[in-house]
């Protein structure tokens, strides 16, 4: 609009020219005095429309500095948000890798416990296993002796009834 505006402008004051060249060659020629009224009364509306147009395009010019000002801002401050924004991932994606670096040595530390675990668990099952076998043969050891407890018992109420009837013969 601006460029048209300015093409028009430069358009009339050519117009203009001419018309006062025009004016001028006629006057020289020596114009009627009507027809030289008539050529002023022109050239004063192509002065005022020549006045018009660069009054507008005066206007235009200022409105489109002043919406070229706003759009820079609007423009900076979105690039602005947008640093501050991508500043605030990166700070994240940091925290982040941070925690993930974090769980991982804390995955490998519960890994090689699992693994200490594992081995304990492998070293009980093993004395486990001893100390029923040896269990086992401390019952076969009890039983054992329950069963010669009970023969030792066993002769030993025999020798009661024995001394019991050997004891009242030798009396008598």
């Amino acid at each position: 609009q601006l460029l048209e505006a300015k093409a028009s402008l430069s358009l009339a004051q050519t117009q203009h020219a001419l018309q006062l060249q025009q004016a001028k060659a006629q006057i020289n020629n020596m114009v009627p005095k009507k027809q030289f009224e008539q050529l002023q009364n022109t050239l004063r509306e192509e002065q005022c429309k020549t006045q018009q147009l660069q009054e507008s395009l005066q206007q235009q010019a200022e409105q489109t500095c002043r919406q070229l000002v706003r759009t820079q801002e609007e423009h900076e401050h979105l690039l602005q948000a947008a640093v501050e924004q991508a500043e605030g991932l990166e700070h994240s994606l940091r925290n982040a890798e941070a925690v993930l670096a974090e769980r991982a040595a804390q995955l490998r530390d519960a890994q090689a416990q699992l693994s200490r675990n594992k081995l304990l668990i492998e070293d009980l099952r093993g004395e486990n296993r001893r100390f029923a076998m040896a269990l086992q043969a401390a019952e076969l050891k009890q039983k054992s002796m329950e069963e010669k407890n009970q023969l030792l018992e066993e002769q030993a109420s025999a020798l009661k009834q024995l001394i019991g009837k050997i004891t009242p013969a030798s009396l008598s």
